[in-house]
């Protein structure tokens, strides 16, 4: 008889019990599938037989993009071959990992089942409900680092700037309200407006600049409003509203970049008047 692994979920830890000498439980079937896969691919495509963690690491960034993309969208079947797209790249690195004897797909499962136990005590009979994510992040490393340590330096500025109010604000270094935050903008405008009147150093105009785009990115935070999101929509406005003047302009015969502020902020105004 094979050897046969099961799970029993209970309302405390999840247990695997198996019921010959094998000790690891199966890979789940749909990752196991798509990890042989990556498995058979290394063995019979020259290309996917010359790849290293580093050289997929383009890709892997550029999936990412375009699963967010997706996302935005709110485009089901796009969605679902993007992440199928990024399930394949993260097969790809456990297969690199498990060639390397690194780590397995049962130790990238189990280490995250882990965390989430840590990060959950109160749902698998481990302890009582934590404050917060980030306090019982810090926890788990008996206080040791800081609640902003982890964050990767590439990710673009206005999600690290979301970030770091989040983790702050998860020990407690946060306003109650959005009063705040908006009496902060005020403040960042006024030091901005001092220094274009003392014609200030490029470098301390950027200095303001920033605090004010970190203290907006503070108040969509406070009112539920994900910043970046935010960003995109008004992107798009943008977009959509220049085109807009390029059609109008092409109608009537005007040459849009010798028309003209004044010609220019009219198309716009006409344009938004006719989309809004």
């Amino acid at each position: 008889m094979p050897d046969l692994c099961f799970v029993v979920l209970t309302h405390s830890l999840p247990v695997a019990y198996c019921t010959g000498p094998s000790t690891q439980m199966q890979e789940p079937s749909a990752l196991g599938r798509i990890v042989e896969l990556v498995r058979d691919l290394r063995k019979r495509c020259p290309w996917d037989a010359a790849q290293t963690p580093q050289t997929l690491r383009p890709y892997l960034v550029e999936e990412v993009m375009e699963l967010d993309h997706a996302l935005a969208s709110a485009d089901a079947e796009h969605i679902k071959a993007e992440l199928g797209d990024l399930l394949l790249h993260l097969a790809f690195q456990i297969v690199l990992a498990e060639e390397q004897g690194e780590f397995g797909a049962e130790d990238v499962t189990h280490a995250i089942e882990r965390k989430m136990w840590r990060r959950h005590p109160h749902l698998y009979e481990q302890g009582e409900r934590p404050e917060s994510w980030e306090r019982s992040k810090l926890n788990e490393k008996d206080g040791q680092r800081s609640v902003l340590d982890g964050l990767p330096p590439t990710l673009p500025a206005l999600v690290m700037a979301l970030r770091l109010q989040e983790r702050a604000a998860g020990v407690g270094f946060d306003w109650p309200d959005s009063e705040g935050p908006r009496d902060k903008i005020k403040e960042e405008i006024g030091e901005l407006e001092a220094e274009l009147d003392n014609h200030g150093e490029p470098e301390r105009l950027e200095a303001e600049i920033g605090d004010l785009l970190f203290a907006v990115v503070n108040l969509a935070r406070k009112v539920n409003c994900d910043p970046r999101a935010a960003l995109e929509k008004a992107n798009d406005r943008f977009l959509n509203r220049f085109r807009g003047i390029e059609a109008l302009a092409k109608e009537r015969g005007i040459n849009v970049a010798t028309a003209g502020l004044e010609v220019l902020d009219e198309l716009w105004e006409e344009v938004k008047r006719l989309y809004s």
